[in-house]
């Protein structure tokens, strides 16, 4: 049986040397990341890459291993050597395509390519390739087929097709092929320890790029595709369910204070404007960069403006969850997405029409993107305005029409709009790959200015907006909220788990906020899932529902934050922050010099909270 095992280690060779080829390609990529790490630490990846690598090979193995097996028992091979000769290929193909699409995934994303994004490719194509238009297509083309021409050539080179030890005798074959399968097996499980292989296998820098250029893509991506189809469990277990409850609800004490009640009327008009990735970076009276956003910074002023507000996570699905139902991201799922469970959410646009508002939902682009219609539609929205709304003509963006033309759409129905009522604006076009629909304000091809110039777009829109809005009847008597649906990595192509990539703004503004209350500020630190609670208790709707929302404007409830993303979270108050690798299990980024006290006390809210969030998750 030598050569059998020959044949499997020529195998074993070949693809560790094409994931180690992977890993090559990626520090490259992203070497600009890696200018002061050193070149040996860059070296270690591969070291720590092994046992992921070695896994994912089993896995690739098991397949032709059946069929081997097969074949040696019988007197001769039924089988054409061009059968695994093309499934080696094939395998080749998919993975050089993986790698080069988890290159610009990593790039807007800071996680490798997962279930999430292998989701949106199938069930949302139009928006998946509007958000990679951005990416350096000639680019990614040529490591493709780089990819792919180096793994046919060492394929060649390295594996034997042949089968081999056929007249062996049927001993020999009995333990031989029981030892390989065995051999098989421990591999994929990762060897003899108590917990069978995982990411954090592969982790042993404080630098998480490294740490992700050491996980084997191919085998985090099936992981990460069986526990979300097929998975149950809570991945975040840190305390007993009874003490992580009990965590969180200290968190949630109710207060004696009464709110602060910052408006004349308990039953305005309210327009809530959900910006796309506006971030407070690109905002002045957030501490942002100047010029980019004029429009917000004035409004800002004459407004009552929370400073210190953070989104959920880091996509759409994820902030419009928390704006309208105040729950938590879930970070490796998306509760959007699962009807059964989505449907079981509170919603304010429910409150709303409850009490006898009418509620309408603004969006230029496909509302059936990432489950969005069947959420809109489920959640006491009367009226959905989508793309479907709109003239072929208006619709010359990747990702829809316009924002001009959305904010133009909802001011002319609200002027037939019976009074109150309740509408959401969600834009679109501050979004990858950031088209325009005239001259950019930026100059410049580069992703950050052509950011910037849409940013600067949308801010135009708005202020525009809130102009004409002022000439109708019905602006008197009208609350506008303005959020962000996520922040950005732009400016700066900052990481998935730094906290500037989730800070957000949140305006209260018009004639119904008191005049003293025009032109604050509230400082407290805050969710975007507490919008609900601070916005339905200034109309005397009972929030009691959303149980994952604090009213911002009661001065007895505490001041917090806490964020998500793909297998990590963060946890904060004012004072610090701290960002928290759930597969490596320490903290990756604080906003402030660490301190041992700070850091256990956060640590110890931060995981509670995320265990609850994900078990509510699991049990609705």
């Amino acid at each position: 049986m030598l050569k059998s095992f020959v044949v499997f280690f020529r195998f074993y060779v070949f693809w560790i040397l094409f994931f180690a080829i992977e890993r090559l390609v990626f520090l490259l990529y992203f070497s600009d990341k890696l200018k002061a790490v050193s070149f040996g630490e860059k070296a270690a990846s591969f070291w720590y890459a092994l046992r992921l690598d070695s896994s994912m090979v089993a896995y690739i193995s098991a397949l032709p291993l059946i069929i081997y097996i097969l074949f040696l028992f019988l007197k001769r091979s039924y089988l054409s050597r061009s059968v695994p000769r093309v499934f080696v290929i094939v395998l080749i193909c998919a993975f050089s395509i993986i790698t080069a699409f988890n290159f610009n995934l990593y790039r807007e994303w800071g996680s490798k390519i997962n279930y999430r994004a292998l989701d949106m490719a199938f069930n949302s194509t139009n928006e998946a390739i509007a958000s990679g238009s951005s990416s350096p297509i000639l680019l990614s083309a040529l490591i493709l087929l780089g990819l792919i021409a180096v793994g046919i050539f060492l394929s060649e080179k390295l594996i034997d097709y042949r089968l081999q030890d056929t007249g062996s005798s049927l001993l020999k074959k009995i333990s031989g092929s029981f030892l390989i399968v065995a051999i098989c097996a421990l591999v994929i499980r990762g060897g003899w320890q108590l917990s069978p292989i995982n990411q954090s296998m592969a982790y042993f820098s404080s630098e998480t790029i490294l740490n992700h250029a050491a996980v084997n893509t191919e085998w985090n991506l099936l992981q990460d595709v069986l526990s979300n189809k097929y998975g149950n469990d809570n991945p975040y277990k840190y305390y007993s369910p009874g003490e992580a409850k009990k965590i969180v609800d200290s968190l949630f004490e109710k207060p004696t204070d009464e709110s602060t009640n910052i408006l004349t009327t308990t039953k305005p008009n309210v327009v809530l404007i959900v910006i796309e990735s506006f971030t407070a970076e690109l905002i002045e009276s957030l501490g942002g960069e100047k010029g980019v956003a004029p429009n917000m910074t004035q409004l800002s002023r004459d407004g009552l403006l929370f400073t210190d507000i953070y989104a959920a996570a880091g996509r759409t699905d994820k902030g419009m969850i928390a704006t309208l139902s105040a729950f938590p991201g879930q970070a490796i799922r998306s509760i959007m997405k699962q009807n059964d469970k989505q449907e079981k959410l509170p919603g304010i646009a429910r409150d709303f029409r409850s009490i006898g508002y009418n509620t309408s939902f603004y969006y230029g682009g496909e509302s059936e993107f990432f489950n969005m219609k069947s959420y809109i539609l489920g959640h006491g929205y009367d009226k959905l305005i989508d793309q479907h709304s709109f003239e072929k003509k208006d619709m010359n963006s990747k990702w829809g029409t316009y924002d001009h033309m959305v904010f133009r759409k909802n001011l002319n129905d609200l002027g037939k709009e019976g009074q109150p009522f309740f509408s959401t604006i969600l834009t679109l076009t501050n979004h990858e790959p950031f088209e325009l629909p005239g001259k950019p304000h930026f100059p410049g091809e580069n992703v950050e200015n052509k950011f910037r110039s849409t940013f600067f777009y949308t801010d135009s829109c708005l202020g525009a907006y809130i102009r004409e809005a002022r000439k109708t009847h019905w602006y008197k008597n009208t609350l506008f909220v303005i959020l962000a649906d996520h922040s950005h990595r732009l400016p700066g192509n900052l990481a998935e788990y730094d906290p500037k990539r989730y800070r957000i703004p949140l305006l209260f503004y018009g004639d119904v906020v008191k005049p003293e209350f025009r032109g604050q500020t509230v400082n407290k630190t805050g969710n975007q899932t507490d919008l609900a609670a601070t916005l339905l208790t200034q109309l005397s709707i009972d929030p009691s529902r959303y149980q994952w929302s604090r009213d911002l404007l009661n001065p007895g409830n505490k001041g917090f934050a806490f964020f998500n993303w793909d297998n990590g979270f963060a946890f904060g108050t004012e004072e610090q922050i701290v960002s928290f690798d759930n597969v490596g299990k320490n903290i990756i980024l604080r906003k402030k010099p660490a301190d041992a006290r700070t850091d256990k006390e956060l640590t110890y809210y931060g995981k509670a909270y995320m265990q609850r969030v994900f078990q509510e998750y699991l049990e609705y």
